[in-house]
């Protein structure tokens, strides 16, 4: 599976590249370095976060799975209980 991201989302990622850059290196890069460099982080990289998190929502679910029952849980075989309360017999 190929990771993309929509244009607006990939120019804000080159222009952050752009700007770590020219902050945090000796020297600037360039629109299509920078471009470059996103597309080799996203099929590099890309996978490893995508899989992570894919890993953490199904973690989280099965956690909300396993709550299911105890949220929902109806008592069993209670009509004979209720009546015999409500005659007040034990």
């Amino acid at each position: 599976m190929t990771i993309e991201l929509n244009k607006e989302a990939r120019q804000e990622a080159i222009a952050s590249i752009e700007r770590y850059f020219r902050a945090n290196m000796d020297e600037p890069i360039g629109n299509i370095a920078a471009g470059a460099l996103l597309g080799f982080f996203l099929e590099e990289i890309g996978p490893v976060i995508y899989n992570k998190a894919v890993a953490d929502v199904q973690e989280r679910i099965q956690a909300r799975v396993m709550e299911l029952d105890i949220e929902v849980h109806e008592d069993e075989f209670q009509y004979w209980r209720k009546y015999d309360k409500a005659r007040g017999r034990k």
